[in-house]
Parts: structure tokens; sequence; C-alpha cells
């Protein structure tokens, strides 16, 4: 597997690309947005940590240029943890986040949770892709896309693995708590607004009118679940 580490602080960067050496990740370094989006470009990755402040071009502005021609799964690192940071991390296309100083730990566990989802494939191949389809929506699992009124919508990983769960279980309510374990692979330590900020994504995706959903729904109090 190969990652993509970028952040201007040289030191970490070089911590970080020991560690996950030491892991038996392939690890290549960048110090700034620029050239992160350049080496996405080229360099088949596996996936991407991207440090939100950076000088010239920032992490938010690098996920937002690498999402235009890729779903590699990214991990966005930001030194702090002010929610809104969060979000807007979120938004951008990132897959996760995690907030400075973390422990080296946990950035694997998140690294190992990520590319299990994005690197599971069935375990028999199909002659004819089986499609998936509820409450009108339709997945596509070989290629791991949703098809919209005939076309293609490109999802990231995440995105992709949480209509997944929702369209093959409709009408089953999920706690965004449930969602965390089942989709990122762990559980947060009380901040699920990740799964708010993909759900919305998924909405702006998938629905007519993401204003008034008619198939990704919001149980108020409980959680969200595919109308059927």
């Amino acid at each position: 597997m190969k990652i993509l580490v970028v952040d201007d602080e040289q030191l970490l960067v070089k911590g970080m690309k020991f560690n996950l050496e030491n892991e038996g990740y392939t690890v290549e370094t960048a110090y700034d947005g620029a050239t992160a989006i350049d080496m996405a470009k080229s360099g088949g990755f596996d996936l991407i940590i991207l440090d939100l402040m950076m000088p010239q071009v920032d992490g938010l502005t690098a996920c937002m240029r690498i999402r235009e021609f890729s779903n590699v799964p990214v991990i966005m690192l930001t030194a702090r943890s002010e929610d809104a940071d969060k979000i807007i991390g979120l938004e951008s296309g990132a897959d996760d986040y995690i907030t400075k100083p973390f422990n080296i730990l946990e950035l694997k566990a998140r690294i190992r949770a990520l590319l299990r989802r994005a690197n599971a494939a069935p375990q028999q191949k199909q002659p004819e892709t089986l499609l998936l389809t509820a409450g009108g929506i339709t997945l596509d699992p070989e290629q791991r896309v949703a098809v919209k009124n005939g076309e293609i919508v490109e999802l990231t990983a995440k995105e992709y693995d949480l209509i997944e769960l929702l369209v093959k279980n409709p009408r089953r309510v999920y706690s965004r708590e449930n969602l965390m374990d089942l989709v990122w692979g762990y559980t947060y330590a009380g901040d699920y607004r990740t799964v708010d900020v993909h759900i919305r994504r998924l909405r702006e995706k998938l629905e007519e009118n993401p204003a008034a959903p008619q198939h990704i729904l919001t149980k108020w109090g409980v959680g969200y679940y595919l109308k059927d």
C-alpha cells in the first residue's frame, strides 16, 4: 500500500514516514498543497494524509482539487479542535480527520480502517455485475459507484460505504454511533459530525432536492435510514 504524507512540519512528516514504513507501507512525502496535488495526479496512492494549514496551497484547497480527479481516501490533519475546522475539512472531500497532537497508534488504526473499506473486494467474481437498488438509489458494488438517472456518480470511499450499508438495509434506522462503528471501523469519542457531513454530501449527489430528501432520511433524535 502506498501512502502520501503532506505537512509543512518536516519533523512530523519524518516521524510519520518512519512509523508507517515500519508497518510495511510505501510512503512518499510532500510539504505543501501544490506539490501534493501534482503527486496525487501521478503517484497511484492508496491513501493521502493531508495537513489542513499549509503555506501557498492549504490542505482544504488541495483536497478539493484532488477530489476533482480522484476518490483516493484522505485523512485530514488539523492542529485545532474546533468543530468548524473539522466540518470544513470533511466538506472539502476528506474521509476522516485527526487532531494534532495525535497518537501514532490512533493514526495507524484510522489508516487501516480506511484502507480495509476502500480495498474491499467481492470474494468471488460474478459473471455479471450485480446491482443493488433500494429507495430510488442504484449501486454498482464492483465499481463502487452510484447510478443516478442512468449516469454514474463518483463517490469517495466513505460515501460509498455509508450508502451501501443503508441500501442493503432499507428502513433500518442507524444512530450516528452505529454508523461510525460500522462504516469507519471505530467509535469516535463523542463527536459524530463526520456522519452528518457525509450524509449531507450523499444527499447533494443522489437526491433530486438535497434540501428536501426523499430517500436518505433522518429519524429525528435517533439517526439515519433509507426509505424503501
